[in-house]
């Protein structure tokens, strides 16, 4: 299971407040240089939120999203995924089958940037937004038996990786 009912509700009440899910237009800029790298603009936003990413890039790609109706369908494979600021929001629980079907989705590569730190957001039962909240040693090496990592960048709290599928 990728995400329990309970845990789709609780993030869509955040959503409806459209201040959650913002945060993908941050990365335009490195997505767009790596759909000219690739020469694709096969993208998929894995965890799009308010599709802040599409819109900085200024071209139509493809959105997934759980929690948001209508962009909650099983995506298809593309050529770059981008999957920001999601991660560290998964249920501790569902996430190996989260990352297992980022790989099913990964055709050629993945732009991951993970937060370490807490969120600044609540969930309504009281928990911090980034339920799992593990440094860049603890991540790697679930990211490392599904993909080969090209680069590894550190900022503080957030670190993000580019994948290549295996």
């Amino acid at each position: 299971m990728k995400i329990t009912s309970e845990y789709r509700d609780l993030n869509r009440a955040l959503h409806a407040g459209g201040v959650y899910g913002i945060s993908g237009q941050r990365w335009a800029k490195v997505v767009a240089g790596m759909c000219q790298t690739i020469g694709s603009r096969d993208v998929l936003d894995y965890g799009c939120g308010q599709r802040t990413l599409e819109k900085a890039l200024g071209f139509p790609i493809h959105n997934y999203d759980p929690c948001i109706e209508g962009l909650d369908e099983a995506p298809a494979p593309a050529d770059l995924v981008a999957c920001t600021d999601v991660l560290e929001h998964i249920e501790p629980d569902c996430l190996d089958e989260v990352l297992d079907d980022l790989r099913r989705v990964t055709r050629k590569f993945g732009f991951f940037v993970i937060a370490t730190r807490p969120a600044l957001k609540t969930l309504a039962d009281g928990r911090n937004a980034h339920l799992i909240q593990e440094g860049e040693e603890w991540w790697l090496p679930k990211i490392l038996a599904r993909w080969e990592v090209q680069k590894i960048e550190r900022f503080e709290g957030e670190f993000l990786v580019i994948v290549a599928a295996k």
